[in-house]
């Protein structure tokens, strides 16, 4: 009865609102006005809640594809369907989603979201836990993330379906019930997508329109096959992408994800043996598939655990040795070129996602106009996008914006998306806003102005931490030498938060407070504003460094100090003291110089040993962010001696640092700073 009330009343709204709208190129009504579109953002909304043109959907299983090497993937066609349940005789836009997490779990997944009732209930539950104010208030975002539309993102959005388009689910190969050895994202994937697209385009339930959707590596491929341009790919909508997926999280300032990749490669190796049980019973067993299978039975696994297992270079796997490569083939696959993207696309990432430091560099490479491109950043993880939506003054649900982006792009329907945003931020310490750019795209009356926070030896006496130096705004001759040494507190950290994807981050004294993991580490803490101050872009921290050993590994955050004392980490960067080199072309730098994105060439080949007691110079960069900080609150930098379980580098990288302890040296001739973003007068 509720759920007819719903819709009876969302049907109403749509009726009321769409005439202003317009379709097909009319002139649109009311503009989307602030983070949750105003109007605009209640009738995408009511267009998508309400009442569809068709009433069901008819699912035709395990459509085979043949791939130009021969591998047959297969594929779960969603259709709209008449009352009868019989598929509706139209060419419709094709929405597209390749995914390694089987279209098995993408179903599973659709149907808990379609329960009559039950689900509905489950989902309204989940959005009114509330559990702010105590220890464990990131439960919070994770709970509201179900109500947040993602789920329909990630399997399929039955909404709209019935309403006019058809969705193809796809088990990329070697995964699910998909033929082939798991590629991971390298070529011939990619290549898979692109035949995946034309095969859908030239179906007759298919008008030839493509669209893409998913989350997370069903967004990486997006992207990737938006790069490649097929003809018939129109318009995507990725939750969550990387583009550079080294610096993202396979090998971050040259340490290997020992917190994710595990956990992701032994969830991806065990769904692919789920057999396709309908298929033994009917004798129609793919004997293919179970030969892949024992050709590659744990993809990819061995590879990591070669990486620590072998203390020396010339013993190591040559595929650990090719993704640690500049110049390999799985480096080049692995490393995007957003700006080759000229269609419509939506980008979703979060402040702490596994993929941050590529998503706002995806959005400013694009090469489309502000509109046709978007970029929808939240104070979130990888688990919980989505998570404040829904309601006045936040976001619309994920879906509800995917809805209206394909509605505008597939079928030409003038809603008012093109005019959202187009960059819409949640500000850390802040709430909603949107703006007209973000870091280099923000015009001049948003930019913020890059300046150097020198580290400083004189205390602060605001942290309790290995040593409690000050942030300032010019040198003051410290020369000190401060010692920090490798430890364990990164387990209950910001960054363990970001490593599994959001579940730590549910304690709010690892995800939401630094202070656990900064008793080891060195802390420089700035004045408090003197009135709200933005940090708005990349970040860059330069570390004068000296090591007992002839290797170290640096991990570095930029905080938020409340005047209670509570640490808040907006973003975070790490790098190898042997992967000290830096990528000029790939690299950037503010006006006054300094580095604002240091892209080390991170290779093997490019690989320098330090000498012991010798001062070397470290740029490392920190993914961009934007975040407020209040009068009374500080910007704190922290130091730590690695940064395990986020960031763990190689066996035979970590003997030679010998665990050791390193050193910051504090010298006004090589001074450490972080060039930070800053807009507004703090009164350093």
């Amino acid at each position: 009865m509720r759920k007819a009330f719903r819709i009876t009343v969302a049907g109403m709204a749509a009726a009321l609102i769409l005439p202003f709208l317009g379709a097909g190129g009319a002139t649109a009504g009311p503009l989307p006005t602030g983070p949750d579109g105003g109007a605009a953002g209640q009738a995408w909304a009511a267009t998508h809640d309400g009442p569809q043109t068709y009433p069901n959907i008819h699912i035709t299983w395990d459509v085979p594809i043949t791939m130009s090497d021969g591998t047959v993937l297969k594929a779960n066609l969603y259709r709209p369907a008449d009352v009868f349940g019989l598929p509706a005789p139209i060419a419709a836009p094709t929405v597209v989603n390749m995914t390694p997490y089987t279209k098995l779990v993408s179903n599973l997944a659709d149907h808990a979201s379609e329960v009559p009732g039950l689900s509905d209930a489950m989902i309204g539950l989940a959005r009114e836990i509330d559990m702010t104010g105590t220890p464990l208030s990131g439960v919070t975002d994770l709970t509201k993330a179900l109500g947040g539309g993602a789920l329909r993102n990630f399997s399929v959005d039955r909404s709209l379906v019935r309403s006019g388009y058809t969705q193809l689910v796809v088990d990329v190969r070697g995964t699910g019930f998909s033929q082939g050895e798991w590629d991971m994202l390298r070529d011939r994937e990619q290549r898979d997508t692109v035949e995946v697209i034309d095969w859908a385009s030239r179906q007759p339930w298919s008008n030839g329109r493509v669209g893409m959707s998913g989350i997370s590596y069903s967004a990486i491929n997006q992207v990737q096959a938006a790069e490649k341009a097929p003809p018939a790919l129109q318009a995507i909508f990725p939750i969550v992408p990387g583009s550079d997926l080294i610096n993202d999280v396979l090998a971050p300032g040259g340490g290997f994800g020992m917190n994710f990749i595990p956990l992701w490669l032994t969830a991806i190796n065990s769904l692919k043996w789920i057999p396709d049980v309908q298929s033994l019973v009917t004798g129609n067993f793919d004997q293919q598939w179970l030969t892949d299978r024992m050709d590659s039975p744990l993809t990819y696994m061995d590879v990591f655990l070669n990486a620590y297992s072998q203390t020396r270079v010339e013993d190591l796997d040559p595929r650990v040795r090719s993704l640690l490569s500049a110049d390999s083939p799985e480096r080049a696959a692995w490393l995007g070129d957003p700006s080759r993207i000229t269609i419509p696309t939506f980008v979703v990432g979060g402040w702490h996602d596994l993929f941050t430091y590529s998503q706002s560099q995806i959005y400013n490479q694009i090469a489309v106009a502000p509109g046709q491109k978007q970029l929808l950043m939240g104070n979130t993880y990888h688990l919980n996008s989505g998570a404040e939506s829904g309601k006045p003054g936040l976001p619309p649900r994920l879906d509800v914006l995917q809805r209206a982006w394909f509605d505008r792009w597939l079928k030409d329907i003038d809603n008012g998306i093109d005019r959202y945003g187009p960059v819409t931020l949640r500000e850390q310490g802040g709430g909603w806003i949107t703006r007209a750019g973000f870091g280099d795209s923000a015009p001049v009356q948003e930019a913020a102005e890059h300046r150097r926070m020198y580290l400083s030896g004189t205390p602060s006496g605001t942290a309790h931490s290995v040593y409690d130096g000050s942030l300032l705004a010019s040198e003051d001759g410290s020369t000190q030498r401060l010692t920090v040494a490798p430890g364990l507190t990164g387990l209950c950290s910001n960054d363990a938060g970001q490593a599994t994807a959001g579940v730590l981050a549910a304690i709010d004294a690892c995800g939401a407070d630094a202070r656990i993991h900064e008793t080891n580490g060195l802390t420089f803490t700035s004045a408090p504003v003197a009135e709200a101050t933005e940090i708005s872009g990349p970040v860059a921290i330069r570390l004068n460094t000296v090591h007992d050993a002839v290797d170290g590994y640096w991990s570095v955050t930029i905080n938020d100090v409340a005047p209670d004392g509570r640490s808040t980490v907006l973003s975070s960067g790490q790098l190898a003291a042997s992967l000290s080199e830096i990528d000029e072309s790939r690299s950037s730098r503010s006006a006054n110089g300094d580095y604002t994105d240091p892209r080390p060439v991170a290779s093997l080949e490019n690989r320098k040993l330090v000498t012991p007691g010798e001062a070397v110079t470290l740029d490392i960069a920190l993914p961009a962010t934007h975040a407020v900080l209040k009068p009374g609150h500080r910007l704190r930098v922290d130091v730590f001696a690695g940064n395990f379980p986020k960031g763990l580098p190689i066996l035979t990288m970590l003997a030679d640092t010998g665990l050791k302890p390193q050193h910051l040296q504090l010298d006004p001739n090589r001074p450490s700073f972080v060039n930070v973003p800053v807009r507004g007068n703090p009164g350093w």
